[in-house]
């Protein structure tokens, strides 16, 4: 992901990490019928099956691609925003509604380029300027999307914290009992 992202200037491609099947047939309806620049796509094969990711056919004969997704939370309640893209929101939501979590919103990045400024000062606008923003992602962090929005939430003058893997020279640990263990911590370290 990161190397594609290191590649976008001056709206030359969009980048986009679906997060539903509506989303991902949406940007696919929008890519045929605007201006065609290349489109990335980041679309994990384990949400293909997922019981969790799925689409009504409301939201796909009535609906249309968003760009960011936010949290139905009550925002005055909310101390902490966590930014997210793809599969790693189901795991964010899964362990939320386990340890009954109410102050922590979620927000899907479903589009990452061209970034969505003014929808994401929108949902913003929502929450007190004083909670906490994370950016959470499954890769290790000299991976990823954390960099590149890292550089977009500094430009809104907003400070957005990590949670997620530690550097790493490869995107796999190699053990899945390792996978699980860091797969934890970090959903932890978003929602605390």
């Amino acid at each position: 992901m990161e190397r594609f992202l290191l590649l976008c200037a001056e709206e030359n491609i969009r980048v986009a990490n679906c997060s539903t099947p509506a989303q991902y047939f949406h940007i696919l309806r929008r890519q045929m019928a605007t201006e065609r620049k290349p489109l990335v796509l980041f679309t994990p094969k384990s949400l293909l099956r997922s019981p969790v990711a799925v689409s009504s056919f409301s939201e796909l004969t009535n609906g249309s691609f968003r760009e960011v997704i936010g949290d139905n939370l009550d925002p005055s309640r909310v101390r902490k925003v966590v930014f997210c893209t793809g599969k790693v929101y189901y795991d964010l939501i899964a362990a939320r509604e386990a340890k009954k979590v109410e102050d922590v919103a979620l927000v899907r990045m479903e589009q990452l380029y061209p970034f969505p400024e003014e929808t994401v000062v929108n949902v913003l606008s929502r929450y007190s300027p004083n909670v906490d923003l994370i950016w959470c992602q499954e890769e290790p962090r000299n991976m990823g999307a954390w960099r590149f929005m890292f550089g977009y939430f500094k430009g809104l003058n907003r400070v957005i914290h990590y949670a997620g893997r530690m550097k790493n020279a490869s995107p796999a640990v190699g053990s899945a009992k390792r996978h699980a263990e860091e797969q934890k911590r970090l959903i932890e370290d978003a929602l605390k």
